[in-house]
């Protein structure tokens, strides 16, 4: 049955049904990193959140080219276009060159996104490699009218531009709001208003990333490298373009601006925006000491951290959640997470304990379309999961004989959790150790053990057979004893 993806356009605050301009191909672009620091656990969302929607959108037989920038230069401390560069600024504390600093967080990045099975993207541009793409870019707006120079430097027209079309079409932001919002920055007087963004912006002596241009040495601004590299990759209409939340003011609204001051139309088809992770309600950050980091995750080195969590477990607890709901990160959640996801490995395993029948007391034949109406309303993983736990509880309903499945059944249950937990949600299944194909040396020590086990308790030793199954459980495993023999897993 063909599968229609109907997903939440930001631009018309709506749900449509996705039809890609190019069918069967689509284009997709997504911001990536700021490389200057380690991947945090809002890196983990947006990454997991658009490989979920690479991963659809493939299964449902498109031909994707998923685009993800790196941002290397341009990018400064303050949103309004001020401050130090992220990454000279990083540089400059730890004497190295920027690219040492950019190569450094993006192999940590890469590795992290990679623990999480997140798939590679099919071009990875970086902003600093596309300078004069940019620059030509700068040339098209000033040549339209919608940009002009000041002290060397180049800055977006935004109330020239709004009177033809209307910045803030995808935040419904009010320019003259903003006119009065917006504050006054020091060595911003060259711009004719405070409202206007930089394209290139003219280098201080001191400043390390710069490059010539018409106007002086200098760098592109932040808002520009992905309107050009998208359109370069992608074209001059292309069909979604993601990021989290906090990126749609002022980046996406400023792309949408520059690639309409460029192309006189709309670029982008859909808009498609992940929400935050916040902590204990609050948002992550630094300042407030409740910034953890991938790799302190999965290591349990944060103090606000009870335990080590692994990527799949992670990854789970993101996508019980709807992309566009904000999720509370806590001990308890990440753990419930743990468990939930056990439950459906620790199901799939068992199917092959399954004594079939001639007649099915249930039906399963429904869960596999279930699945495929909660992807195609707006990627709706939180339900995907939910019709998994429905298929987790019939597994263990047979094993136990409560219930009747055929051969028929019980490849049908196989079949939706190879599709929709391994292949689209992205679920490795490594969570248990005991179950890896890696380590058939470790189960086959602890399968060892338990047989030394079993003897024991046919010669009633009951203390040798104590002893086993408690060091079992004070090393980290769980032994459940049943009609069928011994079953164990990790923790």
């Amino acid at each position: 049955m063909e599968q229609k993806l109907s997903i939440y356009n930001t631009l018309t605050r709506t749900k449509e049904i996705f039809e890609p301009l190019h069918a069967p191909h689509v284009g997709m672009y997504v911001c990536g990193p700021t490389v200057y620091s380690d991947a945090h656990l809002g890196h983990a969302r947006h990454g997991v959140t658009f490989d979920l929607l690479f991963r659809y959108l493939q299964h449902i037989g498109y031909k994707v080219r998923y685009v993800r920038n790196i941002t290397d230069v341009g990018h400064l401390e303050n949103e309004e276009g001020s401050g130090e560069d992220r990454i000279a600024k990083k540089a400059r504390l730890e004497q190295l060159e920027p690219m040492e600093v950019v190569q450094y967080y993006s192999n940590r990045y890469h590795k992290v996104m990679n623990d999480l099975n997140t798939l590679p993207p099919s071009i990875e541009p970086h902003a600093s490699g596309h300078i004069i793409e940019q620059i030509e870019s700068i040339k098209e707006i000033l040549k339209n009218g919608y940009a002009y120079e000041s002290n060397g430097s180049v800055y977006f027209d935004v109330e020239k531009y709004n009177k033809d079309y209307d910045y803030g079409i995808l935040s419904h932001r009010n320019i003259e709001e903003m006119l009065n919002t917006t504050r006054d920055l020091d060595g911003q007087e060259e711009k004719r208003s405070k409202v206007d963004f930089a394209l290139w912006k003219k280098a201080s002596p001191e400043h390390i990333m710069r490059w010539p241009s018409p106007w002086s040495d200098g760098f592109p601004g932040w808002h520009l490298e992905c309107s050009t590299m998208s359109i370069k990759y992608l074209g001059k209409e292309f069909d979604i373009h993601g990021g989290g939340l906090d990126l749609m003011f002022p980046h996406h609204e400023c792309e949408i601006a520059q690639n309409t001051a460029m192309e006189k139309h709309q670029v982008v088809k859909y808009w498609m925006h992940n929400n935050m992770i916040t902590i204990a309600g609050q948002k992550m950050a630094r300042s407030l000491g409740n910034f953890i980091t991938l790799e302190q995750l999965f290591a349990g080195d944060h103090e606000l951290l009870e335990k080590a969590y692994s990527p799949m477990t992670v990854r789970f607890f993101i996508l019980q959640a709807h992309y566009r709901s904000t999720v509370d990160f806590s001990n308890e959640a990440l753990q419930a997470a743990e468990k939930g996801l056990s439950r459906l490995l620790d199901a799939y395993a068992r199917l092959d304990k399954i004594v079939v029948s001639e007649s099915s007391s249930v039906k399963v034949q429904d869960i596999r379309q279930k699945c495929y109406d909660a992807l195609n309303d707006d990627l709706n993983s939180a339900i995907v999961i939910a019709n998994l736990s429905e298929a987790a509880a019939i597994i263990n309903s047979a094993v136990a004989d409560k219930v009747k499945l055929t051969t028929e059944d019980v490849v049908e249950l196989k079949g939706i959790f190879d599709t929709f937990l391994f292949s689209i949600l992205g679920i490795r299944n490594d969570s248990s150790i005991g179950n890896s194909s890696n380590n058939e040396a470790f189960s086959k020590a602890i399968d060892l053990l338990l047989d030394i086990r079993q003897k024991a308790k046919e010669n009633k030793d009951w203390a040798t057979s104590d002893q086993i199954r408690n060091k079992l459980s004070e090393a980290g495993f769980d032994i459940k004893d049943g009609k069928d023999g011994t079953e164990w897993k990790l923790k």
